[in-house]
């Protein structure tokens, strides 16, 4: 299986922002190790803090990958772009998120993403991702 992890803003500070939220491991290390847990699969990955340059890869990605692992971060709570990206593609998408996002502010109770997704993972920590690439099994 092809996967692709779309990380937004922020998320590129992973290891060194907020550590009592995020924890302290870096993605790049994370990903290693998921990999190594789905060696079967491909897993491919991009991270950008620019809304356009998410919707660009997920159009790019979201009729040829089979499936699609979206951390939009901040976007999820207020980017109908992104959300409209998600709708106009083929290809399954589980939203993501490192922290439980119905524990934290309340503008982050409201994800205009999740509607236009197979389902959303949130309050695992990174094994989050890891629990996303279980559900395209």
């Amino acid at each position: 299986m092809r996967i692709i992890i779309i990380n937004g803003p922020n998320l590129n500070l992973l290891g060194k922002r907020e550590k009592d939220i995020y924890g302290d491991l870096s993605f790049e290390t994370y990903l290693e190790d998921l990999r190594k847990e789905f060696k079967n699969d491909t897993i491919d990955f991009f991270q950008s803090n620019v809304e356009g340059e998410i919707i660009n890869k997920i159009h790019e990605t979201g009729f040829i990958y089979d499936g699609i692992i979206l951390n939009a971060g901040g976007y999820t709570h207020t980017s109908v772009a992104i959300a409209d990206a998600v709708k106009a593609i083929t290809t399954p998408v589980v939203e993501v998120h490192i922290s439980n996002i119905f524990d934290r502010e309340g503008y982050r109770h409201i994800s205009f993403i999740a509607p236009n997704c197979r389902g959303s993972i949130s309050g695992f920590g990174l094994n989050s991702y890891r629990l996303a690439m279980l559900s395209f099994s």
